[in-house]
């Protein structure tokens, strides 16, 4: 899989080779005015609007040589609607996640592969681990000039201020469960701390409360590094860290103590990277456009230990019973009767301002 666009507030970049830790040789899609991308990802983070109003939030349009266009359009309820044309051919979808407009920041991910003629949008919400999807019937390939255009803002096209980024790849990409840690995180193991990139089934790693456990798989992913996805940096000795790690911002860490006891009832909590940002113990990290991130998947969602610090382990729920989503997942390909099943997790996960209230109790 590789990135080959990408746009955001700071930075509008388009390269055939791909982006930042996908640069390849030689290009991965063409580079001609007519060239066609037979298959491909269109993923964009957006704001919902507070009003819920109909609104553009992305797409192109071109007439010549023929009419083609493509849109997405925030709908009422917090959904958004596709429309593809090309000529007289017309491709539609609509998703609509329940409670959806309740969320700040929900992840869209437009996959197609016009040959077999399937095609898919799916809308996630990174926070909640909540996702949609629908299927785009026949959808049509797309000129790489078309996505061009549309990621440098030349010509009729439109990137809504609401939109956080939008990205291209020449390959379907997963959606669900994703991993959140860098390849080189040090982890627990008996015999001393390895780099997670290391390690692979049949291996071993050391836990939190559960002792030594095997490694059932290890997954990796290059998303952009932007939104749900921008790299956050945890430093030591904050969270009894040994040595600074990078996270994704939806990397839970398990945080107990007396605070937690008298706040919330409960013996430890977890709470998500993104909500300890503070500007000195955890601060978003600066990078390249595109980041990989790294995790290993435990039989029970145990605790493992990343640099000194408990951390959750990749958590699946059963996504073992769900073909579909396993195959649209990134342990597609993986034998679903050797993945575990996960029930709900051990530790109650906190909301932003619950976070805050324990940070600043601990600062005081």
């Amino acid at each position: 899989m590789t990135w080959i666009a990408l746009a955001h507030n700071e930075d509008r970049r388009f390269s055939p080779l791909g982006l930042g830790t996908d640069k390849r040789d030689a290009p991965v899609c063409g580079t001609g005015q007519d060239d066609l991308l037979t298959r491909g990802s269109i993923m964009f983070e957006t704001r919902q609007a507070p009003d819920g109003k109909p609104k553009l939030l992305l797409g192109y349009k071109s007439t010549f040589p023929w009419l083609r266009s493509l849109t997405f359009q925030a709908i009422p309820g917090g959904g958004v609607a596709l429309v593809q044309v090309q000529g007289d051919d017309i491709a539609h979808a609509a998703i609509q996640h329940k409670d959806s407009g309740r969320n700040d920041v929900m992840r869209m991910t437009y996959s197609w592969d016009s040959t077999a003629k399937w095609g898919r949008l799916a809308m996630e919400d990174p926070e909640n681990n909540r996702i949609a999807t629908v299927a785009v019937p026949n959808p049509k390939p797309i000129l790489v000039d078309d996505l061009r255009n549309m990621i440098l803002g030349r010509g009729d096209q439109a990137i809504a201020s609401d939109v956080i980024f939008a990205a291209v790849s020449d390959q379907i990409e997963p959606i669900g469960p994703m991993p959140s840690l860098l390849p080189s995180t040090p982890l627990a193991t008996p015999w001393g701390f390895k780099p997670l990139s290391a390690l692979k089934r049949g291996d071993t790693v050391t836990t939190q409360g559960s002792g030594v456990v095997p490694v059932l798989e290890t997954v990796f992913r290059t998303v952009p590094a932007c939104g749900s996805f921008a790299p956050i940096r945890l430093r030591a000795p904050y969270f009894g860290l040994q040595q600074d790690i990078i996270v994704a911002p939806d990397q839970r860490l398990v945080i107990d103590g007396p605070e937690v006891e008298y706040l919330f009832s409960k013996e430890a909590v977890l709470i998500p990277a993104r909500h300890l940002v503070n500007g000195f113990a955890a601060m978003r990290e600066t990078c390249g456009p595109t980041i990989t991130y790294a995790q290993i998947l435990l039989p029970s969602h145990e605790t493992m230990i990343a640099a000194g610090t408990p951390a959750e382990s990749l958590y699946i729920g059963r996504l073992r019973r769900q073909p579909d989503r396993m195959a649209n997942s990134v342990l597609a390909g993986f034998d679903r009767s050797l993945l575990p099943e996960h029930g709900q997790p051990a530790h109650t996960v906190l909301k932003r301002f619950e976070a805050i209230t324990l940070a600043s109790r601990r600062a005081a």
